[in-house]
């Protein structure tokens, strides 16, 4: 019912509305949505707490411009877009509850106030908080900083052709600050993006100590590798980057490793195996078998004559059938694999390549005695954003672009059959 303080504007709404209003006088309150709760509505409402003209500026969305470096804190279940603490302050002044007529503008304020500052026992769980999704019991590794849905712009400064549908790419951060102190860890991915096409995800397969560019080795095989594929130097492209985990090099220290890499799949074992050899004192023997269709099928062929020469490395080399003038081993990977038979004793297999190659790969290792927690393989199934928010890489409990793309035998026996 209309109150001596609200009856004079109420005047002012339509004769229809006076209308309605003398109909419902001295009834019950009409149902919501009625015509009675629409004439209820014509007097001017008491304008809110100036907190809720703060809702977040469109030049201030968290979509649109980059957040603060600090990685963004992990929340149960999903990543959080926006800290709680900076969360929109319409949102906080919200849970205020409502005083009629002038108190609500009052106390609204002293509610949003009170809102914005964080209780003190909530402050230190939210900075000991790390990034996106980390998942508990995983390394902390290099985050990419800022907005992780927001690309960093880089130029293309190198193509190489490795074979006829691989390319090889190598870019530059276009800000230069970003450049230099960009980290990463062996087996860690970026996001490329192509504007206009879209963005896939990548290992980085340049070595961390090469800080002149990023490398990624890209194979044609849809719309966006595609567009890849025709890119030139000086093209702009978007990275995010670095995303994942990495290969537990650490843990192997005093230990044999043992890396197997077949087609495309060489170019995360490229990266891990350089990392490896620059640090050869920590390590015991270092070995590589290295199988493709053929030899014009090999990626990185301007290197594999140093990898053969190389002291510190036992390099073999194979292809699924006889070739023209080819000096060394023929044969499907699995095969060639139980034919070198390499100790399991203090050995860690390292593995990557096609799906089916990886299968039959790790049969033979278990068939020559490598316990599961010692083969180490990668998994790049459906990635698609990167940080746990799409949900379509995830196998049971776990997200292949946070808690992998690297797993242990171990881990994968302990996901369900669908990978």
């Amino acid at each position: 019912m209309a109150t001596k303080k609200t009856a004079g504007k109420a005047k002012a709404a339509p004769k229809a509305a006076d209308a309605d209003s003398k109909k419902t006088r001295g009834r019950a309150a009409p149902a919501a949505g009625g015509k009675g709760a629409q004439a209820a509505k014509a007097p001017k409402a008491v304008k809110p707490a100036a907190a809720q003209e703060k809702a977040l500026p469109t030049d201030e969305h968290p979509m649109l411009t980059e957040l603060k470096e600090a990685p963004l804190p992990a929340v149960e279940g999903e990543t959080a877009l926006v800290p709680e603490n900076e969360a929109p302050h319409a949102a906080k002044a919200a849970e205020a509850p409502r005083a009629p007529g002038a108190e609500a503008a009052k106390a609204a304020p002293k509610a949003a106030a009170k809102a914005e500052a964080p209780t003190a026992a909530a402050k230190p769980e939210a900075a000991g908080k790390p990034g996106p999704r980390m998942p508990r019991g995983i390394t902390p590794r290099p985050l990419m900083t800022g907005n992780p849905y927001l690309p960093k712009l880089a130029t293309v400064v190198e193509i190489i052709q490795e074979t006829r549908n691989i390319r090889t790419l190598r870019v530059v951060l276009d800000d230069a600050e970003a450049m230099e102190n960009f980290t990463f860890e062996p087996g860690q991915v970026g996001q490329v993006s192509v504007f206009g096409a879209g963005e896939s995800t990548f290992v980085i397969n340049s070595p961390p100590s090469e800080k002149s560019f990023l490398q990624f080795s890209v194979m044609d095989a849809g719309e966006v590798t595609d567009a890849i594929h025709h890119l030139s130097p000086g093209d702009k492209v978007g990275v995010r980057a670095p995303l994942g985990n990495y290969f537990p090099w650490k843990d192997w220290k005093g230990k044999n490793v043992f890396f197997i890499g077949g087609g495309i799949g060489m170019a995360p074992i490229r990266t891990i195996m350089l990392h490896l050899l620059e640090r050869k004192e920590d390590y015991g023997k270092i070995s590589l078998l290295y199988g493709a269709r053929s030899p014009v099928d090999m990626a990185y062929s301007y290197e594999l004559d140093d990898w053969k020469q190389n002291p510190d490395l036992d390099c073999t080399l194979c292809i699924d059938n006889p070739y023209e003038n080819w000096g060394h081993r023929v044969g499907l990977i699995p095969k060639v694999l139980e034919e070198l038979a390499p100790s399991p004793e203090n050995t860690v297999a390292v593995l990557c390549g096609p799906p089916i190659m990886i299968k039959f790969t790790l049969q033979a290792l278990e068939k020559l005695g490598f316990a599961p927690e010692n083969i180490v393989t990668t998994l790049e199934k459906r990635m698609k954003c990167g940080i746990g928010i799409c949900g379509r890489c995830n196998i049971g409990s776990r997200y292949v672009c946070v808690d992998g793309p690297v797993f242990t035998l171990k881990e994968l026996q302990g996901l369900p059959p669908d990978m």
